[in-house]
């Protein structure tokens, strides 16, 4: 649902999940300095932003609004009322619905039993001593620096099982035999000093055992990318040996089901001692990877703080979404939050205009952006010298850091190979971009001129092919499709097919030639529901006195047996808790926004919240 971002601005509200207040055992310190180290370039960026004297809300006056990218239209008949979308990230949360339709949610932290290695280490360490020591030992909290197990029963076997069973329940520890008066000793130890935690360890991976561990990942205020570079930093993999079905947005918390090829179980448990706004359990063993887009959808809890609406308004919004449902507008999310948005850049490589592609990445702009980002525009606007731009970014991941490095590696006269530095699902975000652009600017005047009824011309799918309405009476609103422009679609033959033409025209385009001389940047194009009826809705008014209280109960809050929050039946403030189900690639953003009948941008929203705030 989330499109990638370049670097992304800051949030006007955030909440700060405490340390636990026992010690961390010492490989949780190790790990932690790691991360500490790697976001000292986001703390430069906080020091350089205090220094920027307008507040987030004055800078937002220059972000994005739902006009700037199409979304002009409503469809019910209620009167809109204001409500505070996201004040909290837990007002937000989101659990996807797999493949198989069932909405995944983390309720189990456990390692999953495998029978032979776990029957056998139960029997040949009966002592939770053993047990206990031998943890302590993995996370380096054992100040001897090995343990000792004696064998019981003296058999080669034996002692080749139980070296096996340390092995596997305890990745990062190797095992020797030792005689000691007559005794024999398993000893367990770390080969390999405090690398060994991190370091797989190829030739233990069961022949029987699906060579990837499926699990759940519980994220808070982080977005998919974030978390699993996270994770591909503390077991020292690369981000690659990864996979899930679908990114997911960052200010929320999320549950979303991960693949990770050949780590298991066990190490994967450890890191929830180390991790923060991260959780990761109901673990499986699969023979397969998770693919992007096998997803059904996603299942949304949403809250809206300090609603104005009457309770009729609410009832009449919430009927007309279960009912008719809302404009399948792309989000806002889709076109980038600061003053230059996203499609904008995706018509420029359309055009093969590559000096105004770099152009609008790089050059300074108004309106909301770290403190870092726009010493780095501004020393570009006054040198044009990349390698000096560069020196102003202490983090580097981002675009304008990637575009960058590729223009001082490969020479501004060679812009199409710089922007290659930038990575693929980065660099089609930006066409991508302005394909939802253009569609949501012809849905809002095919609702606008036809309404809620099907008509002659318009598309609809038959099966997996897209045809012609030739009988509109047969047809309902629901099943009309529109095309994102490309060369490999057909477009509605009533006024608003000549649309498409008309505004690429206008952009310098021509829609009979969506073919790119660079192969990436080729639009086929593809079909998208006009209007979505979402599944599963359900809503309830809440009184609450303090904006700080959560009003949602997560997984994790519920594994940890936290009470659930208590509604009052009088408070200060009102809010609406809404849940629903959405299929894939829609936004549930552009949902509430029905409702609300409001602009769902953050230029709004800040101001919103802001107001709301003092």
């Amino acid at each position: 649902m989330e499109e990638a971002e370049a670097c992304p601005v800051p949030v006007l509200t955030a909440e700060k999940r405490s340390l636990p207040d026992e010690d961390p055992d010492h490989a949780a310190k190790r790990l932690r300095v790691e991360e500490e180290e790697e976001s000292r370039g986001e703390d430069e960026e906080e020091q350089l932003e205090e220094e920027v004297e307008e507040s987030f809300a004055d800078m937002m006056k220059h972000g994005l609004s739902e006009p700037d990218v199409g979304i002009l239209k409503f469809i019910s008949e209620h009167k809109g009322f204001s409500g505070v979308l996201k004040e909290r990230y837990s007002d937000f949360v989101v659990h996807e619905i797999n493949k198989d339709g069932k909405v995944v949610v983390l309720d189990d932290l456990s390692v999953p039993a495998e029978a032979e290695v776990t029957a056998h280490i139960t029997h040949t360490v009966p002592l939770e001593l053993d047990k206990q020591q031998l943890d302590e030992l993995q996370l380096f909290k054992n100040k001897e620096g090995s343990v000792s197990i004696e064998v019981q029963e003296d058999s080669k076997e034996k002692r080749t099982l139980l070296h096996r069973a340390v092995k596997t329940l305890y990745p990062g520890l190797e095992t020797k035999t030792e005689d000691r008066e007559g005794k024999k000793f398993i000893v367990a130890y770390h080969a390999a000093g405090k690398t060994a935690l991190a370091a797989p360890r190829k030739h233990s991976w069961p022949k029987n055992r699906g060579s990837f561990c499926h699990f759940v990942l519980y994220k808070e205020n982080k977005d998919t990318m974030d978390a699993i570079n996270v994770l591909s930093k503390f077991l020292r993999v690369r981000p690659n040996m990864f996979s899930y079905m679908g990114t997911k947005d960052k200010r929320a918390v999320t549950v979303q089901e991960i693949a990770v090829l050949k780590i298991s179980a066990e190490r994967l448990s450890h890191l929830n001692k180390c991790l923060m706004n991260l959780k990761l359990g109901n673990f499986s063993y699969k023979k397969w990877p998770l693919k992007l887009g096998e997803l059904q959808g996603n299942h949304f809890t949403v809250v809206l703080r300090n609603i104005s609406g009457s309770l009729e308004q609410v009832e009449q919004a919430m009927t007309s979404l279960r009912e008719t449902g809302f404009i399948n507008y792309y989000g806002m999310q889709r076109f980038g939050t600061t003053a230059v948005p996203t499609h904008r850049v995706g018509r420029a490589i359309l055009q093969n205009n590559w000096k105004e592609v770099v152009d609008l990445i790089l050059k300074p702009r108004p309106g909301a952006e770290k403190g870092y980002l726009v010493k780095c525009r501004e020393e570009w606007a006054r040198s044009q010298d990349p390698e000096a731009a560069l020196k102003k970014l202490p983090v580097k991941r981002c675009v304008e850091g990637q575009l960058l490095r590729g223009l001082a590696k490969y020479g501004k006269n060679n812009i199409i190979t710089a922007f290659g530095l930038i990575p693929r699902n980065n660099r089609l975000m930006y066409i991508h971009s302005y394909q939802s652009y253009v569609w949501n600017c012809m849905v809002s005047k095919r609702m606008e001129a036809f309404g809620l009824r099907a008509v002659e011309g318009d598309l609809v799918l038959r099966g997996s092919e897209c045809v012609y309405d030739g009988d509109a009476e047969k047809h309902s609103v629901h099943d009309v499709v529109m095309p994102l422009p490309g060369f490999d679609v057909i477009y509605p033959t009533h006024s608003v097919g000549g649309g498409y033409r008309d505004m690429l025209s206008a952009d310098d385009l021509d829609i009979d030639s969506m073919r790119h001389k660079v192969r990436d940047y080729s639009l086929a194009g593809a079909y998208r529901r006009i209007l979505i009826r979402p599944r599963d809705v359900s809503w309830e008014l809440i009184q609450y006195d303090d904006p700080r209280v959560p009003l949602v109960h997560t997984d994790v809050e519920k594994l940890e047996n936290a009470p659930a929050p208590v509604y009052l039946k009088e408070g200060k403030y009102r809010a609406l808790k809404m849940e629903f189900s959405l299929p894939s690639s829609t936004y549930a953003t552009m949902a509430v926004r029905e409702v609300l009948k409001m602009d769902t941008s953050i230029k709004n929203q800040t101001q919103l919240n802001t107001s709301w705030l003092n």
